[in-house]
């Protein structure tokens, strides 16, 4: 008996209705749900990546936040020390108040009003009003460092330590304003004033009379570095010792 020869023809057929079963397969609801579960899948990955890069990142972004807050404080409050030198020096001559604390403002507003022009009846102004607030507290008030107080000491003590025992000798009347403002150091090693745990705003009341310096009221301590300082409230703006 002669066998029969399978023809061509017969396996493409078999190959297209094998083809045709697996797109059924494909497009079928379960088919589409699987698929549909495995994108989802994906993205919660994503998304969960993206949560760890941010993560990660957030102490580093609010440090550099905190940086460029600081260098602004930095910024304002050597101002504020360049018009407390101006004030003084203008008050300090033969038409004015005379050498000593009495030459100094009481008040920030006084030095926001500027000093006269030499011949003339209008202002010259000595202090921008963006400079006359903290960056880094939340009421934007400078804290007022008086003559002979402990921080001055303190700051004077910090100064000496940072440029090697000595402090800048200053020239005519500010030499003598810091003869009355800045009381001499016996040691450079003494033990500075106890403060609190950083932390918090100091929200105190500021003492009346003559001021010749600010400092933050932040009690928080800083990423920069101000003469070595490692904390905001002990940050002081003055004239003195430059």
């Amino acid at each position: 008996m002669m066998s029969l020869r399978r023809r061509p023809h017969h396996k493409i057929c078999r190959l297209l209705i094998a083809r045709w079963q697996v797109a059924q397969l494909r497009d079928s609801p379960r088919s589409r749900s699987s698929e549909a579960g495995y994108t989802l899948v994906a993205l919660l990955a994503v998304m969960t990546l993206l949560a760890l890069f941010a993560t990660a990142a957030a102490p580093s972004i609010r440090q550099q936040a905190q940086r460029e807050r600081e260098k602004e404080t930095i910024f304002r409050g050597e101002q504020v020390a360049e018009a407390l030198r101006d004030y003084y020096l203008h008050q300090a001559t033969p038409s004015g108040r005379g050498v000593g604390p009495q030459s100094l403002p009481t008040s920030i507003d006084q030095l926001l009003e500027g000093i006269p022009v030499t011949g003339g009846s209008k202002k010259r102004q000595i202090l921008r009003a963006s400079a006359a607030r903290d960056s880094l507290s939340t009421s934007g008030e400078w804290r007022l460092v008086r003559p002979l107080s402990q921080d001055l000491q303190d700051f004077q003590r910090a100064v000496m330590v940072y440029t090697g025992t000595f402090l800048p000798e200053p020239q005519g009347q500010m030499a003598r304003l810091q003869q009355f403002a800045a009381a001499p150091l016996v040691s450079v090693g003494s033990t500075e004033t106890e403060r609190p745990a950083p932390g918090g705003i100091d929200s105190a009341a500021d003492s009346s009379g003559p001021f010749v310096g600010v400092s933050s009221r932040s009690q928080n301590n800083s990423v920069l570095h101000y003469y070595g300082i490692d904390r905001h409230d002990q940050w002081i703006f003055t004239p003195l010792f430059r």
